[in-house]
């Protein structure tokens, strides 16, 4: 694997922080000096200031996200993390965000490559939403939902939803763009006052209490790795398009 995944397993940093590390020379690779383009075969032997580095173990943790607390590893407010949250011996970091203020699944790992697949728009990942609204959605809102919200950075997808009860409605999205929940429900005319993810590519937070994780079971973690690239369905009105990040 390259020199940068190689540095993220073993725990000291992220892989931008482990390209840091590699410009300052602070890195070998069997006594020379890694570069950015450096490969990292199993027999090799990687150091940082003269410590031998190895991989941890691959980790896979399911946190119930509570309100309050940011996606990210660390925080320049000193706000408090997810990652503070999860006291797990791997360094595992979160697979795309939420916001402050939602709550809900939120997967948590250090695969790389496994977080990248999954945040990838061409898997077509399902997030499945709670969502707490100012008024009543009539059916014609849940329809423009259903159909596709035109929003600045253009028009979503065909979203799944479903009525819940008065002034809350479930929303499925294939997508994974910034603030989109609260941005489609704002177009159609009902701000979000509470906002729940539910289920994250089928995992949901099921008997754990807000704060809480647990560590995915083998055949959790085979699902994951198994997905396959979908087909988005094309947007309504419009010819289809490539998947956008």
């Amino acid at each position: 694997m390259r020199l940068n995944a190689y540095l993220a397993r073993t725990g000291v940093a992220s892989r931008r922080g482990a390209d840091e590390l590699i410009k300052a020379g602070r890195v070998t690779v069997n006594g020379e000096p890694g570069e950015l383009s450096t490969f990292v075969e199993a027999e090799d032997r990687v150091e940082l200031d003269g410590r031998e580095l190895r991989p941890q173990e691959l980790a896979y943790v399911l946190l119930h996200k509570p309100a309050g607390v940011v996606t990210t590893a660390r925080d320049p407010q000193r706000r408090r993390t997810v990652v503070e949250l999860v006291d797990h011996p791997a360094r595992v970091v979160p697979v795309g965000r939420l916001d402050a203020d939602t709550t809900g699944a939120l997967l948590l790992t250090n695969d790389g490559p496994l977080a990248h697949r999954l945040a990838h728009p061409r898997y077509g990942v399902e997030k499945v939403y709670e969502a707490e609204v100012e008024g009543d959605p009539s059916e014609e809102a849940l329809e423009r939902l259903r159909n596709g919200i035109e929003l600045e950075d253009g028009p979503t997808a065909p979203a799944g939803v479903r009525r819940l009860g008065p002034g809350k409605v479930e929303l499925t999205l294939h997508e994974g763009r910034k603030h989109q929940v609260k941005r489609m429900l704002a177009a159609v005319g009902h701000p979000v006052t509470r906002l729940h993810r539910s289920r994250y590519a089928g995992l949901a937070p099921e008997g754990l209490e807000p704060g809480a994780w647990r560590e995915l079971e083998p055949s959790e973690v085979d699902v994951l790795r198994n997905r396959q690239p979908v087909r988005a369905p094309a947007r309504a009105g419009r010819p289809q398009r490539g998947s956008r990040p």
